[in-house]
């Protein structure tokens, strides 16, 4: 039995508020002072984890669709891929305010000597497209266009583990996990699209 509107409504209220809630409980270690020793780190950090993962979370609602012949899941993908865009905009600010005080000159500065601030840079710059043109109207505006626009997520994906390979000094076991996450989500994309063009896998399409 379908599920009616107002069912939807309050499912997607509830992803919502769980979408939101790393950054309330951020918001409420930072007031009560419970960031730990370096409480700039924790929050870039928690920031960009959640930026990332929110890609992951964007990428697996296709292959999500697929393997369960459903199509609910694409009904949060704009909502996921915003709370995406959202975390990586205040990873960023994080950076750009409270590490360099908003020195513009410091940001250059440190450019050639971290290339992992230029990747970053490059992955924030591939998702704010996609964040702005997110909306029905602007798909409908777009038409194909807009589905080749949005495929830039396969590399800002791609960027944001590179960046995090490389902003990692010593444990490279999370950036790794995932970098194995994201091969495994693309892999997939990739075997639907071949699916698509030559009709030879024997996954349903």
């Amino acid at each position: 039995m379908p599920l009616s509107k107002k069912s939807w409504a309050w499912i997607k209220m509830t992803v919502f508020v769980l979408s939101l809630a790393p950054f309330l409980l951020l918001v409420n270690d930072t007031l009560q002072n419970q960031l730990g020793a370096n409480p700039i780190e924790t929050l870039h950090f928690t920031l960009g984890d959640w930026a990332l993962r929110f890609l992951c979370i964007g990428l697996a609602l296709t292959p999500l669709k697929k393997l369960l012949h459903q199509s609910w899941p694409i009904r949060f993908r704009r909502m996921l891929g915003l709370f995406a865009y959202f975390y990586a905009c205040l990873h960023f600010l994080v950076y750009i305010a409270l590490d360099l005080s908003f020195s513009w000159e410091n940001f250059i500065d440190e450019v050639p000597q971290s290339p992992y601030i230029l990747v970053g840079l490059f992955t924030f710059i591939l998702l704010t497209p996609l964040a702005l043109t997110s909306t029905k109207a602007m798909q409908k505006r777009l038409a194909k266009r807009w589905i080749q626009l949005h495929k830039l997520v396969y590399l800002a994906a791609i960027s944001a583990v590179i960046h995090y390979l490389w902003l990692v000094k010593s444990d490279l076991s999370e950036p790794l996990f995932y970098a194995a996450i994201i091969s495994i989500l693309l892999g997939f994309h990739l075997l639907i699209y071949f699916k698509k063009k030559f009709q030879i896998f024997g996954i349903r399409a």
